[in-house]
């Protein structure tokens, strides 16, 4: 017999890994089709499994993950249906993001006397480390195993993945106080561009995983967005080196 289930929790092939594994794991199930990207999955069993006993064996391997009868669910959450979204529904909470420390950095100059762009790049920057720590900082496991799915060196060691948001909160902090430009700068450069490489080798094999620059908050999926994003950053720390 086959039964269908809404899963909640899954962000990455990771987590797909581990939701199949646990459940086809459990006693009286033959096998587990999990559908990441619909968030569902259809469960065939030899014997009936109860739900709760796949639920407490899915937050026996991580409290993020539920499961619950599709058919017994009322409406299902907009943002699980398979249905694709528009570019900007997409990426619309980073767009937003992204606008408003752009604009908030720029009016901090207000009134214009001269506007310097310099200055302007490094309040930028120091707000864009910060406020995507932040929401790295939400949840720091969920990230870490998102962001192990595609960057060179938190594939190599998990640590680098629990590392990286405080990573990125130094160096807002460094760019807000404007700490060693020569130092907050190269480290950047540096940190970033290696962050790049995994995400464009990503892209490049058309890999369909969650980009976690927004941690396990929102669910941005890996495009050339992302890229633009690094790139940029690494391009005004270029910048500020030169003019340095």
């Amino acid at each position: 017999m086959t039964h269908s289930y809404q899963i909640e929790g899954m962000t990455c092939e990771g987590c797909y890994y581990k939701v199949k594994g646990t459940l086809e794991a459990i006693e009286g199930v033959t096998e587990a089709k999990v559908d990441l990207q619909g968030n569902s999955a259809e469960i065939v069993m030899e014997s009936h499994a109860a739900t709760t006993t796949m639920e407490a064996a899915l937050q026996a391997a991580g409290q993020k993950y539920h499961i619950r009868d599709i058919e017994n669910s009322a409406v299902l959450d907009q943002g699980n249906e398979t249905t694709e979204r528009s570019f900007l529904e997409t990426y619309k909470p980073l767009f937003l993001i992204v606008f408003f420390i752009a604009g908030t950095t720029g009016l901090s100059q207000y009134p214009f006397a001269g506007f310097d762009a310099m200055l302007w790049m490094r309040h930028f920057m120091a707000g864009f480390f910060i406020v995507f720590a932040f929401f790295k900082l939400l949840n720091l496991s969920g990230f870490a195993s998102s962001y192990a799915m595609y960057d060179v060196i938190a594939a190599k060691w998990s640590g680098w993945g629990y590392l990286y948001p405080f990573v990125e909160l130094l160096l807002g902090l460094a760019y807000l106080i404007d700490f060693n430009p020569l130092i907050t700068n190269w480290a950047t450069i540096i940190v970033l561009g290696v962050s790049s490489s995994g995400v464009i080798e990503s892209n490049i094999n058309k890999r369909k995983i969650k980009c976690a620059c927004l941690g396990d908050v929102f669910n941005l999926p890996m495009s050339t967005v992302t890229i633009i994003e690094d790139l940029s950053m690494v391009a005004m720390a270029s910048a500020m080196l030169y003019f340095y």
